[in-house]
């Protein structure tokens, strides 16, 4: 027997055809009343009942309603950053941050899309995991709403920079960004929604043709061929120029600056040889650089660069006029940052 789907991951059409299926008449208004209830936040406001009791019984009965459960949340007291560690039915355990923006009563919530990462990017606590399965699209719905009705504020964002690499899961992961999208679901803007990946050209070119409204961020790091291999293994099946003609393809296609990742690394991928490269890969493409300090808590890790270092950096891109962002990563006191998802709980050394 197939198994129920879930509630949130369901768009109100597909609901009405898997009513249709059980012998239920469902409209369609009704089905969008019934997922918007669905994803409501428990304050909310409910309107007046417009659908019979029965009818909503009927449907209950044909969906899954699973919640994850809320093992730990971890507040940093340095910047708000909240990490929450989940555990799903199976026991599997994934974890997602509510991130405060800069406007206030404002949040966005990282989510994870994988239980560990099969990338094994050498710099990132969760690929040291390596890969215990996929999330489902509604695992992925559950923990951004877990997330989110805790939050003092509104959620008007979420990006897909958590535990995993998003297009290794791609079909999930894309259900999961539409449901976001969805006014009967999160109802939040395709813009304000980030697909981060680590550099899969096939699925970063199935996504540029697909057409997708969310926004894309490709992990770049370092474009020296021999780093890059050791820094991030993909890059032994994806060579950089096969990366760069896909990005090349994506901003012809979606127009607008495409924003390369580059986590930095004291003594590693500063140097001009590295902005030299920059300006002959992209030559043409508009594209904006998303610099960030790594995250390494082992003792022996990947150090930071020093701030003569970074200002180096930062001087030569200025003279190349490449744009960049020095990108804030909050978390760190609680390993809630950028490459230190673990699915640990705070302290490390508990449990």
């Amino acid at each position: 027997m197939k198994p129920l789907p879930h509630v949130l991951s369901l768009a109100p059409a597909e609901l009405v055809a898997h009513a249709r299926e059980h012998g239920i008449a469902l409209p369609i208004e009704q089905a969008r009343r019934i997922l918007v209830d669905a994803w409501a936040r428990p304050d909310a406001k409910r309107p007046r009942e417009t659908i019979a009791r029965t009818t909503r019984e009927r449907v209950a009965a044909i969906v899954r309603h699973d919640r994850l459960e809320v093992v730990e949340r971890a507040c940093d007291p340095a910047d708000g950053f909240v990490k929450y560690l989940l555990r799903a039915p199976d026991g599997a355990e994934l974890e997602a941050v509510r991130i405060p923006l800069h406007k206030p009563g404002r949040f966005t919530v990282c989510l994870s899309s994988q239980v560990g990462c099969a990338m094994g990017c050498a710099f990132c606590a969760t690929g040291r995991l390596g890969l215990a399965r996929n999330l489902a699209a509604w695992e992925i719905l559950a923990a951004f709403v877990a997330v989110r009705d805790e939050a003092p504020g509104r959620v008007s964002g979420a990006v897909f920079q958590g535990q995993g690499e998003p297009l290794h899961n791609y079909d999930e992961v894309m259900r999961a960004a539409h449901r976001l999208r969805d006014p009967c679901g999160g109802s939040i803007s395709g813009d304000a929604i980030t697909i981060s990946t680590v550099g899969l050209v096939p699925q970063i070119r199935r996504y540029t043709g697909e057409g997708h409204p969310f926004r894309l961020i490709v992990s770049l790091t370092t474009t020296d061929a021999a780093r890059r291999k050791s820094l991030l293994p993909v890059a032994s099946r994806f060579p950089i120029e096969d990366l760069a003609a896909a990005v090349r393809a994506h901003q012809a296609a979606r127009g607008g600056r495409v924003t390369l990742a580059w986590v930095l690394i004291g003594g590693v991928n500063s140097g001009q040889d590295e902005v030299d490269r920059i300006l002959e890969l992209f030559s043409g493409v508009p594209i904006t650089l998303n610099l960030i300090d790594v995250n390494d808590a082992r003792e022996g890790g990947f150090p930071r660069a020093a701030d003569d270092e970074r200002n180096a950096l930062l001087d030569r891109l200025s003279a190349a006029r490449i744009p960049f962002v020095r990108r804030y990563s909050g978390g760190s006191a609680r390993h809630a940052a950028c490459g230190m998802l673990a699915a640990t709980r705070w302290p490390p050394s508990a449990g």
